[in-house]
């Protein structure tokens, strides 16, 4: 979102508001069960390669990846990537994290829709995140309605991919915590830590598509400003 300051700008704050205590709810909540030792004293890429092989899913290596919460499942190249903390963690929020991306990789397994959908669009998205801006603010400064149509366009997009995008995760969630409990890897009080640190990381995501929405709306206003 680039740093564009009008009257327009009060319509992000609550949206900004929400996305800033997101991020620091997720912190605090997984760095409060990341200090909870599980009692199986599995790790992240134990409970990841348990639970993909007890699926099928052997043939998906678990890899370690840079950086803090940089946990994903890469559908495109069958791969699944975890942080140090969760790879190497023995402690609740790591084995609710690593859950959590294998349970992406059923949805993908099971060509779960929603997922289906994300993963389509998002070269779409790619492109259309930054052309949208570009061509939105050219069409507004040269007074060129039809690049300011196409910008918001252009955007709409990216709301699209952030609404898809809160089914999957919750979905991901969902399958993660059954996994756990009925696998047995983590129990009581421990599955109540995990669901816990996955509502917190749910989160973000809500927020990210609250900004969006706000982003979307805030661009229309100001095209019609213009009109």
């Amino acid at each position: 979102m680039p740093l564009y300051f009008d009257s327009s700008f009060i319509i992000l704050i609550p949206a900004l508001i929400i996305s800033f205590a997101a991020q620091a709810k997720i912190s605090s909540t997984f760095n409060k069960y990341s200090k909870i030792r599980s009692v199986n004293g599995y790790t992240g890429a134990d409970t990841a390669r348990m639970l993909l092989n007890a699926n099928g899913l052997n043939d998906i290596p678990v890899e370690l990846v840079q950086g803090k919460l940089t946990d994903h499942y890469d559908p495109k190249n069958r791969i699944m990537r975890l942080s140090e903390d969760v790879y190497y963690g023995v402690s609740v929020a790591a084995i609710g994290v690593a859950a959590h991306e294998t349970g992406h990789a059923l949805q993908h397994q099971k060509h779960y829709a929603p997922l289906e959908i994300r993963n389509t669009i998002v070269p779409v998205v790619n492109i259309s995140s930054n052309a949208s801006w570009v061509l939105f603010f050219i069409g507004v400064v040269f007074s060129i309605p039809a690049l300011v149509k196409v910008g918001i366009a252009f955007f709409a997009a990216v709301v699209l991919f952030n609404l898809v995008t809160l089914p999957v995760e919750l979905d991901a969630s969902k399958r993660a915590l059954n996994l756990l409990e009925n696998k047995a890897i983590l129990y009581h009080e421990e599955i109540k830590g995990a669901r816990n640190v996955l509502n917190a990381a749910a989160m973000t995501y809500v927020a990210a598509a609250l900004m969006a929405i706000s982003e979307l709306i805030r661009l229309i206003i100001i095209s019609r400003d213009r009109d």
